[in-house]
């Protein structure tokens, strides 16, 4: 334990998610070492996020204005709908460079042991863009975990009966892999979702 302004750095950073009590201490002391310039830079870069970065009202990416880019973007289709669970997500999807269609994020998955439900999630919002009529086809891009898993089936009982088609981002083996390394689940998602070739 240090004491006064050192130690309530090390604390605040030891709150931020994925930030263990040791990686703070490392991060504390490499600011407390770093040039001045760079720690206004860093401070700067925390005020204005927080000042400036804002949810798009469309799809609840994140944006600076009232709407992100990508619902901006007229030259992206109205007709195929991606779910995604967290703004990350999305970034993860553009990187790709094969979707251009439009997102709608949820803000986290249904997850009973931590009390998230699907009222605690941007399920009423989804199904209002859906009412519209110009979405013909659903993406469900949700984590392939328990919640993920969970949140699709969810969504896709909820939609099915609009005539909207759902579909799901297929899962199994990474790109380079050996088949001995792959468990039990991710080699019988890939036998699952095999194609012809």
């Amino acid at each position: 334990m240090y004491e006064g302004a050192i130690q309530d750095l090390i604390d605040e950073l030891g709150r931020l998610p994925g930030v263990g009590p040791k990686s703070a201490q490392r991060i504390a002391f490499h600011v407390l070492s770093a040039d001045p310039a760079d720690v206004n830079r860093l401070a700067g870069a925390l005020r204005k996020v927080k000042d400036l970065v804002r949810f798009c009202t469309t799809c609840y990416n994140v944006a600076e204005s009232e709407q992100c880019r990508i619902c901006r973007d007229a030259r992206r289709t109205d007709e195929v709908l991606c779910v995604v669970e967290e703004p990350k997500d999305v970034v993860a999807i553009e990187r790709t460079g094969e979707f251009r269609g439009r997102y709608h994020v949820l803000g986290g998955a249904i997850n009973p042991l931590e009390g998230i439900g699907p009222d605690n999630l941007r399920i009423r919002e989804l199904m209002t863009r859906l009412g519209s009529g110009s979405v013909r086809e659903l993406i469900l891009a949700t984590d392939p975990n328990t919640e993920g898993e969970a949140t699709a089936t969810y969504l896709a009982l909820m939609v099915k009966p609009m005539g909207i088609a759902v579909t799901r981002l297929a899962s199994g083996l990474p790109v380079g892999g050996d088949l001995e390394y792959a468990d039990e689940i991710t080699l019988g998602r890939a036998f699952e979702g095999r194609r012809a070739v």
